[in-house]
C-alpha cells in the first residue's frame, strides 16, 4: 500500500539532522533503494536534512526500460485520460500546498511565502494548464483536387522515452513544467532532480501514484549528473531530452545528445540586462528592478544581473535603488524575510568569489557585499546580502559571466545605439527588461536585443501559451504552451488518395 501524499510531506518535514528520512528512487510505480546513499543539506542552518539514493547506470536502465515497456499502452490513451491524471495530480498538490511550500523551502533555501505565492502555485498552474491544453489541440488538415483528389492531413505522435532534468533553483516549478506536456502527449519519463533539491520531486512521484498514474509511465532516478544523468541522456531507448541548468553541463548534454540524434532542448544560464531609459518613471518602475535583481537570492536565470542606466538619471536611480534594497532582509526562511538562504555553500562560495573579484577588478560595493549570520537556528546556513557594484567595465568578469546570485552590476549608458550593443556583448541570450514611456523607443530596443524574452516596464510577465527560451549559450528551443506539445511530439503526414 503507497503512502499517501499527506503523509510523506509530513514525514520529511520531520526529517532532521538526528532523524533523518531517505528518498528513494521511482521506478514503476515502486519505491526502490539503493545502497549507496549522499547526504542533502537544509542551506538556511547548514545541517543534514535528509539521505537520498546515490543511483549509477544499473538504475538509470532500468527506468528507462520501465518507461520504454509502459510507452505503448500509454501513447495509445485518450487525451481525455491524460488529462485526467493530471488534473487529480494538480488537486493533490493544491490540498498540500502549505506543507509543499514549506518543504520546498528547507530543501532549497527560498523563503517560505516565496514558495507558498509563486512555486506551488506554479506547480499546480503547470499540470492544469497542460492538461486542459491537449484537450484542445488540433492539427492542420487539407482536401485537395490536384493532380489527383486526396486528403492529407497531420498527426503529432509522442516521441517515446523522455528524459528530464530539472535544476535546483525552482525545483518543483520546473519539473512540473516538463513532466506535464511531456505525459499529456503520450511520452513516458524518467526525471532526474537535481541532487541538492529532491525533496518535492519525491512527492510529486507520491502525487502522481495517488491519481493513478499507470506504472513506469513517470520514473525518478536520484543522483548526481556525472553518475546518473549521462547514462540517461546517452541509453540508445531515450528518444528526447529536456534539460534546465548551467550552460557548462547544457552543452555536455547537448553533445552527447547529438551523437544519437535525439530531441533536445535546453535552457541554460544568463546575463541578463535591464535598460533604464531617462523617460522611465522611476519611482514606479524601481519596485520592479530591484525585485528582479534579488528574488529568490537571485536564483533565477531570468534575473537582472547588468543594469544599464541612461548617464542624466542614474544618481537618482541609484538613490531610489537603494531605498527600495532596504526592504529585502536576508534571514531564516521561515520568519518572513524578504530573502532566504543560498542553495549550498558550493554556491556560497561562488557567490562571494564574484564579489571579491569585482573588488579586484575596480567595482565598488554600493549596497551588501557581505555574508549574513543570522541569530537562532541559521548561524550555519549560507545567507549573502542584496549587493549592487558599480564601476566596473562590460569586459569584467562580473560583467560577463553568470554569478546565478544576489549580485547586480550598475553602469551608465548614452545612447540608444550604444546601449543595445553592449547589452548584446556577451555570450548569453536568455532575457532583458527595458523601462521607457516612449513606445518608440521601447519597440526599437526590444526588437534589437538578441534575446529569447524582453520585458517592457515590467519583470516576469508570463503567460504559459508563449515560447519560452534562450538565444547564444543562453539555450536552443522553445518550451510553453504550443512549443511543448510541438517539443514532445514528432508531426506525421497522412496523405490518402480519394477516388
Amino acid at each position: 500500500q503507497m503512502t499517501s501524499t499527506s503523509t510523506v510531506l509530513k514525514r520529511l518535514l520531520e526529517s532532521s539532522a538526528q532523524f533523518p528520512i531517505k528518498l528513494h528512487n521511482f521506478i514503476d510505480n515502486e519505491f526502490e533503494n539503493t545502497k549507496e546513499k549522499m547526504e542533502s543539506v537544509n542551506p538556511a542552518t547548514g545541517e543534514l536534512f535528509f539521505y537520498l539514493n546515490r543511483s549509477g547506470k544499473q538504475e538509470a536502465d532500468r527506468a528507462v526500460a520501465a518507461a520504454k515497456r509502459a510507452f505503448h499502452s500509454w501513447s495509445q490513451t485518450s487525451p481525455q485520460y491524460r488529462s485526467s491524471i493530471l488534473l487529480k495530480t494538480a488537486q493533490i498538490i493544491e490540498d498540500n500546498l502549505d506543507d509543499m511550500a514549506l518543504l520546498e523551502s528547507r530543501d532549497q533555501g527560498k523563503p517560505v511565502w516565496l514558495a507558498k505565492a509563486v512555486d506551488i502555485p506554479r506547480c499546480i498552474h503547470n499540470l492544469r494548464f497542460f492538461a486542459n491544453s491537449i484537450l484542445h489541440h488540433t492539427d492542420p488538415s487539407i482536401l485537395h483536387h490536384s493532380p489527383s483528389p486526396g486528403l492529407s492531413y497531420v498527426v503529432r505522435d509522442p516521441v517515446g522515452v523522455a528524459v528530464l532534468i530539472s535544476p535546483w533553483n525552482l525545483p518543483i516549478y520546473l519539473l512540473s513544467f516538463k513532466i506535464a506536456p511531456a505525459i499529456a502527449t503520450g511520452n513516458t519519463v524518467v526525471c532526474k532532480p537535481s541532487e541538492l533539491t529532491s525533496a518535492t520531486a519525491y512527492v510529486l512521484m507520491h502525487a502522481l501514484f495517488e491519481a493513478g498514474l499507470p506504472k513506469g509511465v513517470v520514473n525518478m532516478v536520484l543522483g548526481t549528473g556525472a553518475e546518473v544523468g549521462e547514462h540517461l541522456v546517452t541509453n540508445p531507448d531515450v528518444g528526447l531530452v529536456s534539460f534546465t541548468g548551467s550552460t557548462a553541463v547544457g552543452k555536455k548534454i547537448g553533445a552527447l545528445a547529438a551523437l544519437s540524434n535525439k530531441k533536445t532542448s535546453l535552457e541554460m544560464g544568463g546575463k541578463n540586462a535591464c535598460i533604464v531609459c531617462p523617460s522611465a518613471d522611476l519611482p514606479t518602475v524601481i519596485p520592479d528592478i530591484v525585485r528582479s535583481c534579488f528574488i529568490n537570492q537571485g536564483e533565477v536565470c531570468l534575473c537582472t544581473s547588468r543594469l544599464f542606466v541612461h548617464h542624466s538619471v542614474i544618481d537618482r536611480f541609484l538613490s531610489l535603488f537603494l531605498d527600495e534594497a532596504e526592504k529585502y532582509t536576508v534571514g531564516d526562511p521561515e520568519s518572513g524575510s524578504k530573502l532566504g538562504a543560498i542553495n549550498s555553500k558550493i554556491h556560497f562560495d561562488k557567490v562571494m568569489s564574484y564579489i571579491k573579484i569585482a573588488q579586484e577588478e575596480g567595482g565598488k560595493i554600493e549596497l551588501g557585499g557581505r555574508s549574513v549570520q543570522p541569530e537562532g537556528r541559521c548561524t550555519g546556513g549560507y545567507f549573502i546580502q542584496p549587493t549592487l557594484i558599480t564601476g566596473l567595465t562590460d569586459s569584467s568578469r562580473c560583467m560577463q559571466e553568470e554569478i546565478f546570485g544576489p549580485v547586480v552590476c550598475l553602469v551608465p549608458f548614452g545612447s540608444n545605439e550604444e546601449v543595445i550593443s553592449r547589452a548584446n556583448s556577451t555570450s548569453y541570450g536568455l532575457s532583458a527588461t527595458v523601462f521607457s514611456e516612449n513606445v518608440n523607443e521601447i519597440h526599437s530596443i526590444a526588437r534589437s536585443l538578441r534575446v529569447g524574452t524582453v520585458w517592457c516596464n515590467t519583470w516576469m510577465l508570463r503567460d504559459l501559451n508563449m515560447p519560452f527560451g534562450g538565444t547564444k549559450e543562453s539555450g536552443m528551443g522553445r518550451e510553453g504552451g504550443e512549443d511543448s506539445l510541438h517539443f514532445f511530439t514528432e508531426q506525421k503526414t497522412i496523405c490518402i488518395k480519394i477516388n
